[in-house]
């Protein structure tokens, strides 16, 4: 099963990306921590990670460089979620390592959609 990583400082966004990445047929993991996140990855690289840009006492762009340092992060990929869509944010993030952007609030739908756009799940037949 897929292992998922969500780093947010909400608990409410974190319960429910966890819930999202659940029903998407991942194993989620749920920290508040730049620290923690870094000493998780180290441990065990998940499969995707959702990387808030606004943690608390964490410069989030170094974090998603000493992620992408830690042994197996060319495996993983991660999302950078933002709250606006800053153009010089989003250049730093991606330049930085981050796979794509992921722009808050999201649902379901959205979260899906990037999984898919990044091969790690299937892409789902639209209804007609």
């Amino acid at each position: 099963m897929k292992q998922g990583l969500i780093v947010d400082d909400s608990a409410v966004i974190r319960r429910v990306t966890g819930r999202i990445l659940e029903l998407l047929g991942f194993v989620s993991t749920e920290l508040d921590d730049g620290a923690k996140a870094l000493d998780h990855c180290q441990a065990a690289m998940p499969n995707a990670i959702l990387l808030d840009w606004n943690i608390p006492n964490v410069d989030t762009i170094e974090l998603l460089r000493k992620l992408r340092r830690v042994p197996g992060a060319d495996q993983c990929k991660i999302l950078f979620v933002i709250t606006e869509n800053d153009p010089m944010l989003i250049g730093r993030a991606l330049r930085a390592g981050a796979d794509d952007i992921l722009l808050k609030p999201y649902d379901h739908h959205a979260v899906q959609e990037k999984l898919e756009d990044l091969g790690l799940i299937a892409r789902q037949a639209q209804a007609s």
